[in-house]
């Protein structure tokens, strides 16, 4: 089913979502949330929702006291100012380490890994930040599009859609340039680019190489409501459409065999 494209997309936070524990129901909690703010979820509509609250919900929480680190770790921390515990739970998460740095400048050094599930990012999507206790850390969630999977699948049900879809944003640095921006790192009732492919521009040239990251797009535009000390986890985007296959994070993964600068 293919609906008509807007000329108009909303963006708007969905309130009233509280902090998230270990074992906590996120497909609950939101349709909560969506009740208590009087929105109903419509055909088309798209949710995009920090990955943060599903690590937490899923027990991605790592106790730093419990990490013994490695040789390799305790070197590596040396060397970037970085604790070694820290070190560790990265490499855990990592499939390899592509680089590591320091500048002279920066008090803690960055590891550029690839992360198990195959996405390159610094310190292997192991982050600090939203948490109360220093001596923890979150990783990424086990499986993303599965968690998208899921929460979709519960609210098609509840709101009786046949068109819903779900993006779960993490925020990446980006080569050659300077400061963070959301991508998607699970997908889940839409496509993750729009192959433009044989089609033509505006002035009937045709189109080779054109295929939008869709679902990177909306993950971008959710960061301008989402922030780390706003607690606003999860956002409503109202005026999109789509059409073809359901994709998943994997899909917009470049190959090595492809990837110019590895």
């Amino acid at each position: 089913m293919k609906k008509m494209s807007n000329s108009t997309l909303n963006l708007n936070i969905i309130p009233h979502i509280p902090d998230i524990d270990n074992g906590d129901n996120i497909s609950d909690i939101l349709i909560s949330a969506l009740n208590k703010s009087s929105i109903c979820l419509k055909e088309f509509d798209v949710i995009c929702i920090a990955h943060k609250i599903f690590s937490k919900a899923e027990g991605c929480i790592i106790n730093l006291k419990e990490i013994s680190p490695s040789r390799k770790a305790i070197e590596l921390g040396k060397s970037l100012n970085k604790d070694p515990r820290k070190v560790e739970v990265v490499l855990q998460e990592s499939k390899k380490i592509i680089r590591s740095f320091k500048r002279a400048d920066q008090n803690e050094g960055t590891l550029i890994c690839q992360h198990k599930l195959a996405f390159i990012c610094a310190n292997a999507g192991v982050h600090d930040s939203n948490l109360a206790d220093n001596e923890t850390v979150k990783t990424e969630p086990k499986n993303p599009d599965l968690s998208m999977k899921v929460l979709r699948d519960k609210l098609r049900n509840y709101f009786t859609l046949e068109n819903l879809g779900i993006v779960m944003s993490d925020t990446f640095g980006r080569p050659w340039r300077i400061g963070q921006v959301n991508v998607a790192i699970g997908v889940s009732g839409l496509p993750a680019t729009k192959k433009k492919q044989g089609t033509s521009d505006a002035w009937g040239n045709q189109l080779y190489v054109t295929e939008p990251a869709f679902c990177d797009e909306i993950a971008a535009s959710s960061g301008l409501l989402m922030s780390k000390a706003g607690k606003c986890p999860a956002i409503l985007l109202r005026g999109l459409s789509w059409s073809g296959e359901y994709g998943s994070a994997s899909d917009i993964l470049r190959e090595q065999k492809e990837d110019m600068f590895r």
